[in-house]
């Protein structure tokens, strides 16, 4: 799938328009698995989606469980639960990059999951454990460390500077202060 880029602005046209024609050849371009997502995982919980390299990501409560390429929906795996994957023979999503073949930790979903909604929230659950075990690592750890420094630090500055004496301004003579 080729990654298309918004098109430059004209002078004198509003900002963050696009033209109609690129907009609904993009509509078109949505996956079909991708919108019959939300419903596949309703017992699951609420799901959203994102536009990602050339697919969408699946998340749900702020973490990306599964994505979609290529018509094919990819579920989270890590360590504790790859058995689970390679029992059934579901293949890795594996890319193409530099020359070399680039495997993620994503394994592709079985059938069932389609058909059957309680099949559906297992895979999930257990695509959503991965996840979530994935951002306990000291990588995703720093990263939301980071956040909540960088977080507090504005809070901070912004106690500071509401706690900080105003500077009365100078109305000029006969004007009245509202």
């Amino acid at each position: 799938m080729r990654h298309f880029r918004r098109p430059r602005m004209r002078p004198g046209r509003v900002k963050n328009r696009w033209p109609c024609g690129y907009r609904l050849f993009m509509i078109g371009r949505m996956s079909a698995l991708a919108d019959d997502l939300p419903e596949v995982f309703e017992r699951f919980g609420r799901i959203t989606l994102r536009r990602m390299f050339g697919g969408h990501g699946v998340f749900h409560d702020g973490l990306m469980f599964g994505v979609v390429i290529d018509g094919r929906l990819y579920l989270k795996a890590d360590a504790q639960s790859l058995p689970r994957f390679e029992a059934r023979e579901l293949g890795a999503f594996e890319y193409q990059r530099a020359g070399k073949t680039v495997t993620l930790s994503y394994r592709e979903a079985p059938p069932e999951v389609f058909e059957d909604r309680s099949e559906a929230v297992d895979w999930a659950r257990l695509a959503w454990e991965a996840a979530v075990r994935g951002a306990s690592h000291p990588k995703a750890k720093a990263k939301v460390a980071k956040t909540a420094k960088t977080a507090k630090t504005a809070k901070a500055a912004k106690s500071a500077k509401a706690a900080a004496p105003r500077k009365r301004t100078r109305q000029p003579p006969g004007s009245a202060r509202g």
